[in-house]
C-alpha cells in the first residue's frame, strides 16, 4: 500500500542520501514518476523501495532520471521561438551598449537542445564574430547525466529534424550517424549544476529561460524560485517560459510582454521615495492702517456697519455680558423667529435661546475660556422652511481694553454641504460594500484560476510524461524493429540451411507439435510446412511408421539420447522405401532439451 508517510519518508531519504531535495515537487506528480520507476523493478512501497535504495545505490541514478523527466527539443513551440528571435532578442541587444556583454541563464535546460537554439538566435542576431566576443549563456540543471549530453551536444537526425535547414547547415558538424553543435559556438555556453530550489541564482542576466521546469514545483516553491529569477535579471530583463506557465498570480514581479508566447518582463523594484520637505505657508491677516485711504467718517462708518451687519446671508446674533440680546441681523430673525421688540430682552426669556441649540450654556463657556466655541451639525426644522443643518459659532466680544463685554452668536446653514457629506458617506458605504463583494469575487477567481493553472501544468506534467514514455516506446520499437531484422536474416538463413540439407528434416518441440519441416520433408512424406507446422507429429497422416519412433523421440526429449532405427515406410508415390531415421534432443544455450530433431533419408527397398 503506497502512502503519503511513506513518500515523506522516501523525500527525506534522497535529501539526506544524495542531496536531493524534491518535497518543493508537485507530490502527485512525483508519486506518479516514483510509482513508474518502482513498477519496473518490481517493488510495492516505499518501505521496500528505500532498502532496495540501500542494497542497490545504482539505482539512485535510475529513480533520479525518471523524476526528472528530461522532455526538451530545438525550437520547441515554433511560434514562441519565432516572436523571441523578432522582439525579444532585438529588444534586449537593443537596451544593452554594443559593447557589454550579453547574458542568458538556461534554467533546466535539460540535454541543452533549447540552450543551442538559444545560441542560434543569438548568432544570427549578432552575428559570429560579436556572438564569440558578447556572449555569456550559463545553462543549468539537477540531471548530471542530462548535463553531459548537453556538453556533448551531439544529437541523432531525429532531434534536429525542427532546425530549419540553413541554421542546420551553419552551426551543426554532420557525421554519419549524428549533429555535433559547433565547438567554437559551444564555447560560449557553460554548463553546471543548479539546484532552483536551493542554489544561488546567477546575476545581472540579460534573458532568462526555464520552460516547462516551473510546473512541476508546487505554488510555494514556484513562488520562491521566482523571486530568485526576479533577482537574476537585469531591470530590463526578460524572462521566457513555459507554455503551460502563465505567472498570473506573480503580477508583482513580473508583467507579460506577450503572454500567448509566455514572454514576460521584469517589474522593477520602486526606488525609495526622495525625502520631500514642503515650504511652510502661512497666510497672515493684517488690519487695514489707512495709508492711502480716505478715513470714513464715524457716523458713516456706523451706518455702514449697520447695513452690513443686517444684510449679511450668516444668521447672527449680538449678546451683551448681561445676557441681553442686543442685535439680530434680518437672516437671524427670519430664521430664529425674532422680531426687533427682541432687542434689549434677557435671552433666556426668548424661545432662540434653547432652539435650535442650548445657546446659554455655550455663551458661558466662551466667557469663561475666553475662546470660540464651535458647535457643528445642528439639526434644525424652521416652521414652514423644511429640515436645516447649521454650524454654530460662539465669539467672545471684547472693547477697546480688551475687556469681554459680549458674545457674538452666528449660524451657518450648511444643509446643502451636509446633505451632500451624507450622500458621499452613502456613496462610500455602497462603494465600500461593492468592493468587499468585488474583492471576494476577484479572490474566488483568483483561486479558480489557480485551481485552473495547477490542473493546467498538471495537464502538461502528464503530457511530457506522456512525451518521454513514448520516446522510450519509440525506442524499443526501434530496437525491435532491429532484432526483427536480425531475426528475419537468421530465419531465412535457417531456411537456407535446411533447404541445402539432402535429407528430410523435422524439428518437434517438447510437446512433439511439429515446429519446423523443411522441404525435403515435403517432398518425401507430400504434405507441406504450413499443413503440418502446429501439428502434434504422431497425429500425421504420412507413410511413416511414427509410433516406431515413438520411444527415441521420448528418450531424446527426456534425456537428450541419440536414437537411430530404420524403417519400412511408404513415400509421397505410394513406392516403398526403407528409411533411415535419427532422432536427436534439441539443447537450448543452457543445456535445457526444448524438443527433438529427426533425420530422415530414404532408399529405395530391395
Amino acid at each position: 500500500m503506497i502512502s503519503s508517510t511513506g513518500l515523506d519518508a522516501l523525500l527525506d531519504y534522497l535529501k539526506v542520501q544524495r542531496g536531493f531535495d524534491f518535497t518543493g515537487y508537485k507530490p502527485s506528480s512525483l508519486a506518479r514518476r516514483i510509482a513508474k520507476r518502482m513498477e519496473e523493478i518490481r517493488v510495492d512501497s516505499y518501505e521496500a523501495y528505500i532498502d532496495h535504495l540501500e542494497v542497490h545505490p545504482e539505482e539512485f541514478a535510475a529513480l533520479f532520471n525518471t523524476i526528472l523527466i528530461n522532455v526538451t527539443a530545438f525550437f520547441r513551440d515554433p511560434e514562441a521561438w519565432e516572436y523571441l528571435a523578432e522582439d525579444t532578442v532585438p529588444r534586449v541587444l537593443k537596451s544593452i551598449p554594443p559593447d557589454a556583454p550579453v547574458r542568458v541563464w538556461c534554467a533546466g535546460c535539460s540535454s541543452g537542445e533549447e540552450t543551442y537554439t538559444m545560441a542560434m538566435l543569438l548568432a544570427d542576431a549578432l552575428g559570429e564574430k560579436a556572438y564569440l566576443e558578447r556572449v555569456k549563456i550559463y545553462a543549468t540543471d539537477v540531471d548530471d547525466d542530462a548535463l553531459d549530453a548537453a556538453r556533448a551536444a551531439v544529437y541523432t537526425p531525429k532531434q534536429v529534424e525542427a532546425v530549419p535547414p540553413d541554421s542546420l547547415q551553419r552551426y551543426f558538424e554532420h557525421t554519419d550517424s549524428s549533429y555535433a553543435f559547433r565547438k567554437d559556438l559551444r564555447r560560449a555556453v557553460i554548463f553546471g549544476r543548479n539546484d532552483l530550489v536551493q542554489d544561488a541564482p546567477i546575476s545581472r542576466i540579460d534573458l532568462l529561460l526555464c520552460r516547462n521546469t516551473l510546473m512541476y514545483f508546487n505554488a510555494e516553491t514556484q513562488g520562491r524560485i521566482l523571486r530568485r529569477f526576479h533577482f537574476a535579471l537585469k531591470p530590463t530583463g526578460f524572462l521566457f517560459v513555459g507554455k503551460s506557465e502563465m505567472l498570473i498570480t506573480h503580477s508583482a514581479l513580473f508583467v507579460p510582454a506577450d503572454l500567448t508566447r509566455r514572454v514576460f518582463r521584469k517589474v522593477p523594484r520602486p526606488a525609495a521615495f526622495a525625502r520631500m520637505t514642503s515650504m511652510p505657508e502661512a497666510l497672515h491677516a493684517g488690519h487695514p492702517d489707512g495709508n492711502g485711504a480716505t478715513p470714513a467718517t464715524d457716523g458713516h462708518a456706523s451706518i455702514l456697519r449697520d447695513g452690513a451687519f443686517d444684510s449679511s446671508v450668516l444668521a447672527a446674533l449680538v449678546v451683551g455680558r448681561d445676557g441681553t440680546l442686543q442685535l439680530a441681523n434680518r437672516a437671524a430673525r427670519h430664521l430664529l423667529g425674532l422680531s426687533l421688540d427682541d432687542l434689549g430682552r434677557p435671552l433666556k426669556d426668548l424661545e432662540a435661546s434653547y432652539r435650535p441649540a442650548e445657546l446659554r450654556s455655550h455663551l458661558d463657556r466662551t466667557w469663561k475660556t475666553q475662546r470660540d466655541v464651535e458647535v457643528p451639525g445642528i439639526e434644525f426644522s424652521a416652521d414652514g422652511a423644511g429640515r436645516r443643518t447649521l454650524d454654530l459659532l460662539v465669539s467672545p466680544l471684547r472693547d477697546g481694553s480688551h475687556e469681554i463685554v459680549g458674545a457674538s452668536v452666528t449660524f451657518s446653514d450648511v444643509t446643502g454641504k451636509a446633505d451632500l457629506a451624507r450622500r458621499l458617506e452613502e456613496a462610500k458605504r455602497e462603494l465600500e460594500t461593492s468592493y468587499e463583494e468585488l474583492q471576494s469575487t476577484f479572490e474566488e477567481l483568483e483561486t479558480t484560476n489557480e485551481e485552473l493553472q495547477s490542473t493546467n501544468e498538471e495537464l502538461e506534467t502528464m503530457n511530457e510524461e506522456l512525451q518521454s514514455t513514448n520516446e522510450e516506446l519509440e525506442t524499443i520499437n526501434s530496437e525491435l524493429g532491429e532484432r526483427s531484422k536480425e531475426l528475419d536474416e537468421v530465419n531465412a538463413f535457417l531456411e537456407t540451411i535446411l533447404t541445402s540439407l539432402a535429407v528430410a528434416v523435422v524439428v518437434v518441440d517438447r510437446s512433439s507439435v511439429v515446429r519446423i519441416w523443411n522441404d525435403q520433408s515435403t517432398d518425401l512424406w507430400g504434405l507441406r510446412a504450413d499443413e503440418v507446422q502446429g501439428e502434434h507429429l504422431l497425429g500425421l497422416d504420412i507413410g511413416l511408421p511414427l509410433e516406431d519412433l515413438k520411444q527415441g523421440i521420448r528418450a531424446a526429449l527426456d534425456g537428450g539420447e541419440h536414437s537411430e532405427l530404420t524403417v519400412e515406410a511408404t513415400n509421397r508415390r505410394g513406392r516403398t522405401v526403407r528409411c533411415a531415421v535419427s532422432i536427436l534432443g534439441l539443447r537450448a544455450a543452457g543445456g535445457e532439451i526444448t524438443g527433438a530433431i529427426l533425420l530422415m533419408e530414404a532408399t529405395p527397398a530391395d
